[in-house]
């Protein structure tokens, strides 16, 4: 372990020299993690954090926390709040426009801690859940005072989904001034260009009782769509080499081209130009013996699947936020409400199912077809042939472009105050609705695209075969032919009647209520005993639908995208309560607290369970703290997993369960070739349940003032988490005495397997474990100012998923193609300066290298190394009032390694400026 720590610090030095300016620190003092920074509270101040409903004096509380205040959320000048945390090394960034590229998630901005998935992390704002599935496009950055990130379970404080951590999004409700501010951003290369506006208000009024704010951010990014200025983006791909197999730049399809390729007789190796006529196919080194083989490396003639998926996708946002508070007595009354959309739309991939490419079906051409010339055609004839299979990739017409929408609508209402003897109240309801829209747009549709393609003459005119042969039974009025001969040449009229647009929509609802008692109950030798106590209840629903168009042509879609709609909801009503036992204090010797927390929560799709935790901490000479925990946390599952639309197939199925089965009945069939499969939703998943452990210490010695460490370990092992095996699985894990599965597959009287539940199951377990690290350091200058040093660190010792069926271990695996790919070590340094009038800093962020993808034992450049990114950031104040400011991330545009689509772990635009400007009033 030691070993590995100081391979961090090395490599992280050598990287660049900036970023040795800051690796002194991490180097030379104990590793740490989870600390708090001293802008937060003030000594002694007793603050909620999120780990805990207990307001205690700082962070001393046995759950670990890392805090980002509102100078650190501005460096980088990131356009949301979830591109700031997923520079921590326990987040995984999942999802972000450089990750959601080629799928239908671009727009949202979730947190995935710990790799297990973002639905495991709990998003809250101001300590309330709100509507959205944690989608942090929706909350506006400029009015964030502060985020808290628990690592850990926490399902006893907080509900369901606090698997991995919470991620607890604090505005500054207390704000009082104008603030207006800008920026622009672009990558070195001219592309990625990005800019954004933000504003708040906020004033008291009636002496101070009332309080009014109002906020807002809007940011537009470009993207990045052309793949081909990313030299490490360029289709890589494995092909053989030797006896194993490489993973190499500018692999492409080697038997279809964008104006369309002749893949057999006379004509054999001849592509059309845009003019129709041909030429020579200018291919690369084939990859297989085959005449025109699936793929090659390089060519001229060269395209692949992923050429047209943007680098980053374009996306725009807008979220906006207001509360107004009074207060009467004792008592805060406040009413808030919010009002955020997000919008997506970017290319797709091209339709890869029609004209031959990885391998599937070429279309068979006529020689007599109109469309081709007459010097093409007389050689067809002169050679005798009548048609010839044709490879093309059609993504001039059928590129695929999806468009995603979402609107966010959120309101709620809630009190706050005290009474007795200190004694802390609160109460609130709230209701949010997200409606989304998403469009698939150019989806081939496959009768009309087969109609098209088979273009014939008559009557001097070019028409659909289908309109001309002698059977009226077959005539489509609405059919125009298509000429598929050479890039863009397709009439509108064709590229029209051939594609159409696929439409889902949905509607989510989140009403949530909730109240909560704290305060001291009475004291002891070693202080008050603290309680919290306090009930909540929701009720979540998701709706969604397809147009009509999209549900008449559900068959007729080349790629059918929104297949699975969902119509459900359910509720949960929970009561929970904590405990602070202060056990031994003596003083500037040792303090011994312990805690308790339990919650019970009662859902009408499966019942009631509880969650616990119990911790302690132990300080000691007021410098050392030790903490541990150990808790059991529960996600209960989506609406989603509950109640989407089943679908049914019937096919043939390999029974893996067969032991003795032959022997008992001779009629057993093993491979029964009409067993009705069902997909979709399970009504009948329960909530997955985890276990943590976590211990820890943090270390702030007196004789070093603002001087901060931890270290923590962690362990989580979820069980019973929900997922889908296929049919064949299913019978295998019942083979295995697995309940569940075996209750999934009906059979008849001879044991043959006649329907299966493919559904969502409560089947697979997640197990990881490792260190989090964190050291920091503020200090002012005699010389006016103040210097702020930060490290953070995770490493990842276990990440496995099993399934029943397979068991992956993911932890060292780096490659893109790997699920869930974590490195072992991730971690950050930060050097901050800041006085009245300048500020500057500088952040290195370094992923460990590893493997690609360990399950390929023959792959030979299997090994990916380390990278670290340097960051540069400077403010400059002007009269006080106005703030210029610029930024420059990955200062020396370190290119990310090969990469087959997309990449969750490195930076892939490159070196990007923001420069921008903001005026306080």
């Amino acid at each position: 372990m030691r070993k590995d720590i100081y391979r961090l610090g090395y490599t992280l030095a050598r990287g660049s020299s900036a970023a040795a300016l800051a690796i002194g620190l991490f180097v030379a003092m104990p590793a740490a993690a989870q600390v708090a920074t001293d802008t937060v509270a003030a000594d002694g101040e007793e603050i909620l954090v999120t780990g805990s409903r207990i307001a205690r004096a700082g962070f001393d509380q046995p759950t670990p926390t890392t805090v980002i205040g509102e100078d650190e959320l501005r460096l980088g000048a990131r356009p949301n709040i979830q591109q700031v945390l997923n520079d921590l090394p326990q987040i995984r960034p999942t999802t972000t426009p450089t990750v959601s590229n080629g799928n239908t998630s671009t727009g949202t901005a979730p947190v995935d801690m710990r790799g297990l998935g973002s639905n495991r992390t709990l998003v809250l704002l101001d300590g309330r859940r709100f509507v959205g599935e944690g989608n942090l496009n929706f909350i506006p950055t400029n009015l964030v005072e502060r985020v808290e990130v628990v690592t850990g379970g926490a399902s006893a404080a907080w509900g369901s989904g606090a698997v991995a951590g919470v991620v607890n999004i604090l505005l500054d409700k207390d704000y009082d001034g104008i603030s207006v501010g800008g920026n622009v951003g672009t990558s070195s290369r001219g592309d990625g260009f990005r800019y954004g506006f933000d504003a708040k208000f906020g004033t008291s009024f009636a002496d101070g009782r009332g309080h009014f704010i109002i906020g807002g951010e809007y940011v537009k990014d470009r993207g990045v769509i052309d793949r081909s200025t990313r030299p490490q983006l360029n289709s890589p791909d494995f092909i053989p080499s030797g006896t194993g197999s490489e993973l190499v730049r500018d692999v492409n399809f080697g038997n279809v081209t964008l104006g369309g390729l002749i893949t057999s007789g006379v004509l054999a190796g001849q592509t059309f130009n845009a003019d129709g006529t041909l030429r020579a196919f200018d291919r690369g080194t084939g990859v297989g013996a085959a005449a025109f083989p699936t793929r090659m490396v390089g060519g001229a003639d060269g395209i692949n699947l992923y050429d047209t998926i943007p680098v980053s996708s374009p996306f725009e946002r807008l979220s906006t936020y207001a509360r107004l508070s009074y207060e009467v007595g004792d008592a805060t009354f406040w009413v808030d409400a919010s009002y955020a959309r997000s919008l997506s739309n970017a290319p797709f991939f091209g339709d890869y199912t029609v004209g031959g490419a990885l391998g599937l079906p070429y279309l068979t051409i006529q020689a007599n077809n109109p469309y081709l010339s007459t010097a093409v055609r007389d050689q067809l004839a002169a050679a005798g042939e009548t048609s010839f299979t044709f490879g093309r990739y059609f993504n001039d017409i059928l590129q695929l472009q999806f468009r995603g929408e979402r609107t966010s609508k959120e309101g709620a209402i809630g009190v706050n105050g005290t009474f007795g003897n200190g004694f802390r109240y609160k109460a609130w309801y709230s209701h949010g609705e997200v409606e989304s829209e998403q469009k698939m747009g150019n989806s081939r549709l496959v009768r009309q695209f087969n109609n098209a393609i088979n273009a014939v003459s008559s009557g001097g005119q070019i028409v659909c075969g289908i309109n001309a042969d002698a059977d009226p039974t077959n005539n489509d009025p609405a059919c125009q032919p298509l000429n598929p001969f050479g890039a863009l040449n397709a009439s509108p009229e064709a590229r029209a009647y051939v594609t159409g647009a696929q439409q889902s929509f949905g509607t989510n609802k989140l009403d949530s209520v909730g109240g909560e008692i704290q305060g001291d109950l009475f004291s002891l030798w070693a202080g008050p005993v603290t309680v919290a106590v306090g009930a909540e209840a929701r009720w979540e629903e998701q709706i969604s639908s397809r147009d009509d168009f999209t549900i008449a042509n559900a068959s007729n879609f080349g790629i059918l995208v929104f297949s699975t709609p969902t119509s459900g909801g359910f509720n949960v009503k929970e009561a929970f309560g904590e405990v602070l036992f202060p056990l031994l204090k003596l003083e500037n010797a040792v303090e011994i607290d312990l805690s308790g927390a339990a919650r019970y929560s009662d859902y009408s799709t499966s019942g009631g369970i509880w969650t616990w935790k119990a911790g302690g901490t132990a300080r000691l000479f007021n410098d050392l703290l030790l903490r541990a925990t150990r808790s059991r946390d529960i996600r209960s599952p989506g609406v989603g997993e509950l109640f989407a639309l089943r679908s049914i197939n019937i096919g043939p199925l390999n029974d893996q369960d067969r032991d003795g089965r032959a022997a008992a009945n001779p009629a057993y069939n093993p491979q029964p070739s009409t067993v009705t499969t069902f997909t979709g939703g399970n009504p009948n998943l329960v909530p997955e349940v985890s276990y943590t452990t976590a211990i820890g210490a943090t270390y702030s010695p007196s004789f070093l003032r603002g001087f901060s460490a931890s270290v923590d370990y962690y362990k989580i092992k979820i069980d019973g988490a929900v997922t889908a095996l296929n049919g064949s699985n299913l019978t295998l894990l019942c083979s295995r005495g697995v309940t569940s599965a075996c209750d999934a597959v009906t059979r008849d009287a001879t044991g043959t397997v006649t329907q299966v539940a493919a559904t969502q199951q409560n089947i697979a377990s997640f197990e990881t474990s490792g260190l989090d690290m964190e050291a920091s350091y503020v200090t002012r200058l005699a010389a006016g100012g103040s210097i702020r040093l930060r490290a953070l660190a995770t490493y990842v010792d276990k990440l496995v998923f099993d399934t029943g069926v397979t068991r992956v271990e993911t932890a060292g695996d780096v490659g893109d193609s790997v699920q869930r790919a974590t490195p072992k070590w991730r971690g950050t340094l930060s050097a901050t300066y800041e006085d009245d009038n300048v500020g500057f800093d500088i952040r290195a962020r370094y992923i460990d290298g590893g493997n690609f993808d360990r399950t390929r034992t023959t792959l030979i450049n299997n090994r990916i190394s380390s990278r670290t990114y340097v960051d540069l950031g400077a403010r400059f104040k002007i009269e006080d009032r106005f703030t210029l400011f610029g930024n420059v991330n990955n200062l020396f545009d370190r290119d990310p390694p090969l990469v087959t689509v997309n990449s969750t772990l490195y930076d892939v635009v490159g070196r990007y400026f923001t420069v921008g400007a903001r005026v306080d009033f």
